[in-house]
C-alpha cells in the first residue's frame, strides 16, 4: 500500500517504560514492537505520540481506593473505571519513553490522563470525552487525511485512538503488527481488533506499507 505522505499520518500511542516488560503494566512482548515502529517512522513524514502521564494521585489507580484491588471497576466521573496498578506517573522513569525509539522526527506529543478525576484512554479524548487532547485539531490543521495508528496496548489506548480517529472522520488504519495487549481477560486482544474492524478501521501490516 502506498502512503500519501502529504496527508498521512503516524501515531505512536504510548510506548513508555511501565507498558513494556519489567513495567507497572507490562505488555507481554510489547519492546518487539520498538524495532518495528522504528522502520514504520521511516515511511512517514508526520509522526506524533501520545504519553500517559497520571499524576500521582490519579484514580484510576487502585492504590488510592483503599479496599480495592487492581482488576477491580469502580465508577468514575459517570464511567465505569477498571482500576490499574500506578504507572505512568508524571517525570516518573516508568512514564518516560523507551530510549531505543526514535524520537528525532516527532512532530509533537500529546499527554493524556493528566486530570486525577477521568481516565484517558485514547490519544484524543479521556475517557468521558469532556477534555480534548488537541490532537484531532492538529492533524487537520497539517491537512492530515490518513491516520495510521500503532503502540500499547491494542485492547484499551489503541483501540479507543482508532475508535475517536473514526469518528473524527480520518481514514483509520491499524498497523496490526505494530501493536499487543494487554489481555486482562483471555481474547481481550481479538475482540478489540474485531470491534475496530467493525467500526471502519482497516488492518495493515507495516510490511505492507510503503
Amino acid at each position: 500500500m502506498e502512503i500519501d505522505r502529504k496527508t498521512s499520518a503516524l501515531i505512536i500511542v504510548d510506548l513508555q517504560y511501565d507498558f513494556l516488560p519489567g513495567g507497572a503494566l507490562a505488555v507481554s512482548g510489547g519492546d518487539t514492537l520498538i524495532p518495528i515502529v522504528n522502520r514504520l517512522q521511516q515511511k512517514f513524514d508526520f509522526v506524533v505520540a501520545t504519553q500517559d502521564w497520571h499524576p500521582e494521585d490519579h484514580s484510576s489507580f487502585a492504590a488510592n481506593h483503599p479496599g480495592k484491588a487492581i482488576g477491580e471497576f469502580i465508577e468514575l466521573n459517570g464511567v465505569s473505571q477498571v482500576l490499574w496498578p500506578v504507572h505512568c506517573v508524571q517525570g516518573s522513569h516508568g512514564a518516560a519513553f523507551h530510549t531505543a525509539l526514535h524520537t528525532d522526527s516527532w512532530r509533537k506529543v500529546f499527554q493524556k490522563g493528566t486530570r486525577p478525576q477521568v481516565d484517558s484512554y485514547s490519544g484524543f479524548f479521556d475517557n468521558n470525552r469532556q477534555g480534548d487532547t488537541g490532537l484531532g485539531a492538529y492533524l487537520r490543521t497539517h491537512g492530515i487525511k490518513q491516520v495510521f495508528i500503532s503502540g500499547l496496548a491494542a485492547d484499551y489506548c489503541v483501540k479507543f485512538t482508532v475508535m475517536d480517529s473514526l469518528t473524527l472522520g480520518f481514514e483509520t488504519y491499524l498497523v496490526a503488527d505494530a501493536t499487543k495487549g494487554v489481555n486482562l481477560s483471555p481474547g481481550d486482544t481479538e475482540i478489540a481488533l474485531q470491534e475496530m474492524k467493525n467500526e471502519g478501521a482497516i488492518l495493515v501490516k507495516s510490511t505492507e506499507l510503503a
